[in-house]
């Protein structure tokens, strides 16, 4: 106990520093839902909020988990996680021509979701197994290969290239921070480059196609396939440095603005609490992830660091296309903003990733005891 007993010791101990403005950030996105709602709390902004909560719950209790039991669950929560990828294809809802979605009753959870941490986790695993002599060799880089080809074919098939993108994001820096030779990845970045036009026209459906040509050029279909994006920019640009005033966001409340309570959310945002607002959305973002890389960085190990890191830039791909997603710098591929946009499979996934670092951070602090 500490200041006089007031303070139990496990609540002391708690990331405060984080998690209190991870909280002004969620409560902040609640208050642009309940503003995107037309002033109601409901569809969005409680059940934002609720959510946040009940997994920030579950994030202290992965804080607990001890290094010994991750390792140990690695391999089997990423089968399981495959295993719902299949179930998806075979019995999964389908919305918006693609097919994604498991109906649980209770909430309806996307499995490629849960692949994003997984992946870090189960690659860290890996590395950390493989001994240091064969980092240079095809023993690292083939079963690495494979792990991560399995759950992004089974994705591209839904499809959804944006979360697969997600889940390689992850799994490339893993892979780079476990030191395996530069050369290769300049020769695979060498390799991707010439095969991207052929891909582009062989690989792609016509949808994906057509936000790409949209991205280089939205004004040329202004009222059909580059709606989106120059909606986004119009409600971004017209909040000016202080905003419209709360409430006031004329391109959501009068429907202009898709998804405005979604991937679009910091257009929604922005319109109304202006160039402040972004500013207040960018430092939470980099005091959240600053705060993951000192984790990784300090951590004693391994496995630790590659965990650590790897999670940190899980959020840190979120956050990335989302923005430069709505700011016309990026095509559109349906990635939300973190803690601001309304789902739950993708707030569930990111405070896995708080909640994984969270227990980085207490095996550095207690040393040798974290592997009981």
């Amino acid at each position: 106990m500490i200041l006089n007993g007031v303070i139990p010791d496990p609540v002391a101990r708690q990331p405060w520093h984080v998690i209190l403005p991870l909280t002004a950030l969620v409560v902040f996105g609640a208050a642009v839902l309940y503003s995107a709602a037309g002033g109601s709390l409901r569809p969005w902004a409680l059940t934002h909020l609720l959510r946040f909560f009940v997994f920030l719950a579950m994030a202290i209790v992965i804080s607990r988990v001890s290094k010994r039991t991750f390792k140990q669950l690695a391999y089997p929560l990423y089968g399981i996680a495959v295993f719902l990828l299949v179930l998806v294809e075979a019995i999964g809802g389908i919305a918006g021509g693609s097919q994604r979605w498991l109906n649980l009753g209770f909430m309806t959870l996307q499995p490629s979701e849960l692949m994003k941490p997984l992946i870090v986790l189960v690659l860290a695993r890996f590395y950390d197994d493989l001994p240091p002599s064969m980092t240079g060799s095809w023993r690292a880089l083939v079963p690495a290969a494979t792990l991560l080809a399995v759950p992004v074919g089974l994705v591209l098939l839904q499809p959804d290239l944006g979360t697969s993108l997600a889940i390689t994001f992850g799994a490339l820096v893993v892979v780079f921070l476990a030191g395996l030779p530069l050369w290769w990845f300049i020769g695979a970045g060498t390799a991707a480059l010439l095969t991207a036009p052929i891909a582009f026209f062989t690989l792609l459906h016509d949808y994906q196609r057509t936000r790409v040509f949209v991205f280089l050029d939205p004004a040329k279909d202004p009222l059909g396939s580059g709606y989106h994006i120059l909606q986004s920019t119009i409600a971004i640009g017209s909040g000016g440095f202080f905003g419209k005033g709360f409430g006031n966001g004329s391109q959501s409340h009068l429907n202009y603005l898709p998804e405005a309570h979604t991937d679009f959310v910091f257009a929604t945002m922005a319109e109304e609490w202006g160039m402040l607002g972004g500013l207040f959305v960018l430092v939470s973002f980099a005091w959240l992830l600053r705060w993951g890389m000192m984790t990784a960085r300090a951590a004693p190990d391994r496995f630790s660091q590659l965990l650590a890191a790897g999670m940190s830039f899980t959020i840190f791909f979120y956050v990335a296309i989302n923005l430069m997603m709505v700011m016309g710098l990026a095509p559109v591929v349906g990635i939300p903003l973190p803690f601001m946009s309304h789902g739950g499979s993708s707030m569930m996934t990111n405070m896995i990733c708080v909640g994984t670092i969270m227990a980085v951070q207490n095996w550095t602090r207690t040393g040798p005891q974290a592997l009981s």
